[in-house]
């Protein structure tokens, strides 16, 4: 089955050499191209898009407005735009979600100044934006800071205290979200802040079963800059002579210098059976073209790295280049308003050897449908966070998720006194004082 999950199969050299044959001749021709060329801001040509049907389409052009109102705390600045101020950097990496996020809300038709009209609570906490040299957020300092935030407006208000939190959202875009560790068994071993159990987390990962993600979250993109995405268009009757693209790590050695738990293996799979495949263009090189490379490519590979989710997600989705999703028991952003199993490929991670022969067994005509799906312009516009807030796109599917999980039931409200919520709970370093 294309939409799911694909499984194994034997080909012949013969049937890889005749299967490439026919793509080549299908995208190297006019029609081909056009139907299977993409823009970020518009869509494939007129006729060459499909709108989504069903309710998921539904909920991807619903409109938040009047369904919800958001309280947003004033909170000091060094919890958010001071960390901004010193280090810019924060501004473009995969996890400004949380800035841009606060910005939007900022200015909203759904803010409400009275937070007794308030449906629910926002605190802008930049727990990524504290960074190393190298641009990585501090693992050990995040929930130091999301401990104090919370500490702090549990004190100048009420709100927190009569739900322990349970009417709060916090956008938390580290690799295991509230669990604050780019490693998955360090990320394990913490678990999720305990101060943050009642809330709904707002966050970049998602796999299911898993410690890092609870009941309830809303899973959405990485931030990707819109306006650089916008300078690397090409015309759309480009040809899309690249059967399968990706540009990554295959292996890390300075964090995993035995090999085989980087990415569960699966990269190293990748590299190891294809990297001498004419079908395949893969390499650790990142040229200037990226962004050209991916619209030039029919498949683009979405392999887990330390964590599940990665940018090239959104990049697939945007470009029109079919997403080759190997990341096991992933949940996908906004997983109830774009139908993931029709746009892109799912392949299990022992599979990865088979994938060339997973992928060339594709029909055609299902290829070209994944392609007019993914040039549906509102499909692409739920993967951006573009500045100014445009409808329909990830501001706007973040509202639709917290809409439809009112009215709050009673049980969210508690007794005075009756707190559910361990403040000494966690690691002993997380109780420290941060700043």
């Amino acid at each position: 089955m294309v939409g799911g999950r694909v499984g194994r199969g034997p080909v012949s050299a013969a049937a890889l050499l005749v299967a490439a044959c026919a793509f080549a001749v299908l995208f190297s021709s006019p029609v081909g191209a056009a139907t299977a060329a993409v823009e970020v801001d518009g869509g494939a040509a007129q006729g060459n898009t499909e709108r989504i049907s069903g309710s998921a389409g539904d909920v991807l052009e619903d409109n938040p407005v009047g369904r919800l109102k958001v309280f947003v705390y004033d909170l000091p600045s060094k919890y958010n735009k001071r960390i901004v101020a010193k280090d810019p950097r924060c501004l473009n990496h995969m996890f400004a979600a949380e800035i841009f996020m606060h910005r939007f809300l900022l200015s909203s038709a759904v803010r409400t100044l009275n937070p007794e009209q308030a449906d629910w609570f926002y605190a802008p906490v930049y727990t990524t934006c504290d960074l190393t040299p190298a641009g990585l957020p501090l693992p050990f300092k995040s929930p130091r800071m999301m401990r104090s935030a919370i500490q702090f407006l549990s004190r100048k208000w009420p709100y927190w205290n009569r739900t322990d939190g349970a009417d709060h959202f916090f956008v938390v875009p580290h690799d295991f979200g509230a669990c604050f560790h780019y490693q998955e068994e360090k990320a394990i071993e913490r678990g999720i802040l305990p101060l943050l159990r009642r809330a709904t987390l707002v966050q970049t990962f998602g796999q299911k079963n898993h410690v890092c993600l609870k009941e309830g979250s809303i899973t959405i993109p990485p931030y990707a800059p819109p306006q650089k995405m916008q300078a690397h268009l090409i015309p759309p009757d480009t040809p899309r002579s690249i059967f399968v693209y990706f540009r990554g790590l295959f292996y890390d050695n300075g964090n995993d210098p035995e090999g085989g738990y980087y990415a569960r293996g699966a990269r190293a799979s990748l590299w190891e059976n294809f990297k001498n495949n004419p079908l395949f263009d893969i390499s650790t090189e990142h040229p200037a073209t990226y962004y050209e490379d991916m619209q030039r490519s029919v498949f683009c590979l979405c392999p887990l790295g330390w964590a599940p989710w990665s940018p090239r997600l959104v990049e697939a989705v945007v470009f029109g280049c079919i997403p080759v999703i190997i990341a096991d028991d992933i949940v996908l952003p906004f997983a109830d308003a774009i139908p993931w199993d029709e746009i892109g490929v799912f392949v299990d991670e022992e599979d990865v050897p088979t994938l060339d022969t997973i992928l060339t067994s594709i029909s055609i005509d299902d290829i070209l449908r994944k392609q007019r799906l993914l040039a549906n312009p509102s499909m692409k516009q739920a993967m951006f966070f573009p500045q100014p807030a445009q409808p329909r796109d990830a501001f706007h599917q973040i509202l639709n998720g917290l809409a439809r999980k009112l009215p709050h039931p009673e049980s969210v409200y508690i007794k005075p006194g009756d707190n559910r919520l361990n403040w000494t709970a966690g690691p002993v370093a997380d109780l420290k004082r941060w700043k």
